[in-house]
């Protein structure tokens, strides 16, 4: 650079700098208070059915209750619920319903897309789910150093999306498959089913005597990068990390207030992880495509719902991690409040996103309240519609992430980490109510 472009320079940006002095400030938006450290997802693969869990219609007839027209009371005066979530209704004073959630999609792709985005599909961009916002801001980009992913899911990938969309690989979740319920909970490429601790050590010792690039050069750039990387393999796999995965160390009569199933185990396993200090953990619990013999399956399915939440509430509270844990209970969509009787559905219940439930608890959001509701048979949105942005903008605020602050994304655009309901229609907002 010549001198006299040098001088140039300096007088153009002390000119700049005058202006500036003149020019009214744009505030950047502020970090709202953090008032959790986790987030619980309970993803109801599907989509359950908001009339027979939190939005019972008793009056609306057999033709949308059938066999569920008694809902019951619970710990909240007026509040009720589905009849059979009898523990849940003790827990209603640490939850809010949602009973006015609305997209109007009924496709599951495409639905779970909205719900876990805040975006509609279709556009250019594929956006990160929440969980991959959490893991970016609250994961490896900002100090978080745990072997364990800062987003987890349990145990089998939601496969209906890309949940790191264009944020890329680095933020997709780490998908534990296994069975946690299982004598051994079989976690990918951290514990086996099938092979023990002390035969891993033996393993792990037989490799170091066939190392012999190690041996002849134990201080070269390569043996130490490798020993490092083998050195956080085995701590994942025999440390504190790998331990954590263990549920034979709680208490028996616990794991069997959960519920000894699948979902049950999951519910506890995702306390131990938050209480670990993993940001974000969703459990996929599927089986709620209810399209034939919705009630059959029903009769199984909420008591197992009811046990492992109930609990799963309560047993937060006792570890004092409800406060710092948001609870967020969803589907991708409701189901269809008329019950399709006829064959070959005999007694289903269809997609339905016009109207659907959902539920958050802790976290710094208030307990026993319900926000919104629905028709007189559950089939439209009737007083203050909550569109999945509102939802997912409020959960960030509680994590401490202004839904307002700029998205980074490769190409510079200008995006907020959570749009508004706008596009979704009118009279949304986040959750105030319950903050």
């Amino acid at each position: 650079m010549t001198r006299r472009e040098m001088q140039k320079r300096m007088l153009l940006g002390a000119a700049g700098l005058a202006a500036a002095h003149h020019m009214p400030a744009f505030a950047q938006p502020a970090t709202p208070v953090a008032t959790a450290k986790a987030v619980i997802q309970i993803w109801m693969w599907g989509g359950p059915p908001h009339i027979d869990t939190f939005d019972p219609k008793p009056d609306a007839g057999y033709d949308y209750c059938g066999p569920f027209n008694r809902p019951i009371d619970t710990n909240v005066p007026g509040m009720q619920i589905g009849q059979l979530l009898p523990q849940l209704a003790q827990q209603a004073d640490k939850y809010s319903i949602i009973r006015s959630m609305t997209h109007g999609n009924n496709g599951h792709e495409t639905a779970s897309y909205i719900v876990q985005t805040g975006h509609k599909p279709g556009g250019r961009l594929v956006f990160p789910s929440l969980g991959a916002i959490v893991s970016k801001f609250k994961g490896y980009d900002t100090g978080y150093s745990s072997l364990i992913p800062p987003y987890v899911v349990l145990t089998q990938s939601q496969g209906r999306f890309d949940p790191a969309g264009f944020f890329g690989p680095r933020y997709k979740p780490f998908v534990t498959g296994g069975d946690p319920n299982a004598s051994r909970f079989a976690v990918e490429g951290v514990v086996s089913g099938n092979i023990s601790d002390e035969r891993q050590k033996s393993r792990r010792e037989l490799l170091h005597s066939l190392d012999s690039l190690k041996q002849a050069l134990p201080e070269h750039p390569v043996s130490m990068k490798l020993g490092s990387l083998e050195d956080k393999a085995y701590e994942m796999i025999l440390g504190d990390a790998g331990k954590l995965f263990d549920l034979s160390t709680e208490d028996n009569e616990l794991r069997q207030r959960y519920g000894r199933n699948r979902f049950g185990q999951s519910c506890l396993m995702a306390r131990r992880l938050v209480g670990a200090g993993v940001p974000f953990v969703t459990i996929n619990y599927g089986g709620w495509d209810t399209h034939k013999q919705h009630f059959q399956s029903m009769r199984t399915k909420l008591p197992q719902m009811d046990a492992a939440m109930a609990t799963l509430l309560q047993d937060l509270k006792d570890h004092g991690l409800l406060d710092s844990t948001i609870v967020w209970w969803s589907g991708e969509f409701g189901r269809t409040p008329k019950v399709a009787w006829p064959a070959p559905w005999n007694g289903g219940r269809h997609h339905f996103g016009q109207c659907f439930s959902a539920l958050l608890a802790g976290g710094g959001f208030k307990g026993g309240k319900v926000i919104g509701a629905s028709d007189a048979t559950g089939e439209k949105v009737a007083e203050r519609p909550v569109y999945p942005p509102d939802l997912l903008g409020s959960i960030c605020e509680r994590m401490g992430i202004n839904p307002d602050e700029s998205l980074p994304n490769r190409r510079g655009m200008e995006l907020k980490v959570m749009a508004s309901g706008e596009e979704f229609g009118e009279g949304g907002g986040r959750l105030t109510e319950i903050v």
